[in-house]
């Protein structure tokens, strides 16, 4: 399947995890990508895994938009147009709002909701041009709370609303944005929690597939949404949860 054959996308985020697995789906469907991360290593060693030719690195502190207006015009030089923007770059901070200091709200904030505004902002003039689209990595913790986690659902509840707007407001460009909301995934982010056999055992009785998410199944979500499969979608934070949120929170019976 060649569904992006010669189109550019721009992955944040892509030295590990979702980010990775994302990029090395787009290439893998004929894509031309720039890895966007904090980590020159990280990124180099995932682009020489791909295709020779096919990926380029920018390193890329999201937090600093000129950094991202730089990432964006880095992707159009490099390769001549923008079609897809995929928005994964994240971090997280765990604490109710007495425990938090003011340096980790404002951290988590400005990657997790800031960086998706900047690459937004930065990218939409390319992507009206080539009637492209955005795919923002928001999270099940976008949708409904998560005890002792306030930073970080406030960014990404602050990503989901932002992708309805955004999808409203340039709808009439012709561009498309979407998010995906993963639940536990099997990350670098989330591996001291896979160290918590009790805590893994919890999320599987939530889950009603059972387990955690792969970071390749998130891709592939991300993949649809910016195809032409996903053609008439538009405005959607897209639950790639295992049927998570199918529940009302009531336990099993």
């Amino acid at each position: 399947m060649q569904r992006f054959h010669d189109k550019v996308v721009v992955v944040t985020g892509a030295g590990s995890g979702i980010g990775e697995a994302t990029a090395r789906r787009f290439c893998e469907e004929g894509a031309r990508v720039v890895l966007a991360g904090r980590t020159a290593a990280k990124l180099e060693k995932v682009a020489a895994s791909l295709p020779s030719g096919r990926a380029a690195v920018k390193p890329t502190d999201v937090s600093v938009n000129q950094q991202v207006e730089d990432l964006i015009a880095f992707a159009v030089q490099k390769f001549g147009r923008l079609d897809v923007l995929v928005n994964d770059a994240g971090t997280f901070a765990e604490g109710k709002a007495t425990e938090l200091s003011i340096e980790e709200w404002h951290r988590v904030q400005a990657t997790n909701s800031d960086g998706v505004f900047y690459g937004a902002r930065s990218a939409l003039p390319h992507l009206e041009k080539s009637k492209g689209c955005i795919v923002n990595v928001a999270s099940v913790s976008g949708l409904g709370g998560d005890w002792g986690m306030t930073a970080y659902n406030a960014s990404k509840g602050a990503v989901v609303n932002l992708t309805r707007v955004l999808a409203l407001d340039y709808a009439a460009s012709g561009v498309r944005i979407n998010a995906v909301c993963p639940t536990f995934t099997l990350t670098d982010m989330t591996a001291d929690m896979q160290q918590d056999p009790e805590l893994i055992r919890k999320f599987e009785e939530r889950i009603p597939l059972g387990r955690a998410a792969q970071p390749a199944e998130i891709a592939a979500v991300i993949a649809f949404l910016a195809s032409e499969d996903a053609g008439f979608v538009t405005g959607v934070n897209m639950p790639v949860d295992g049927g998570l949120t199918a529940s009302n929170g009531q336990p099993k019976m």
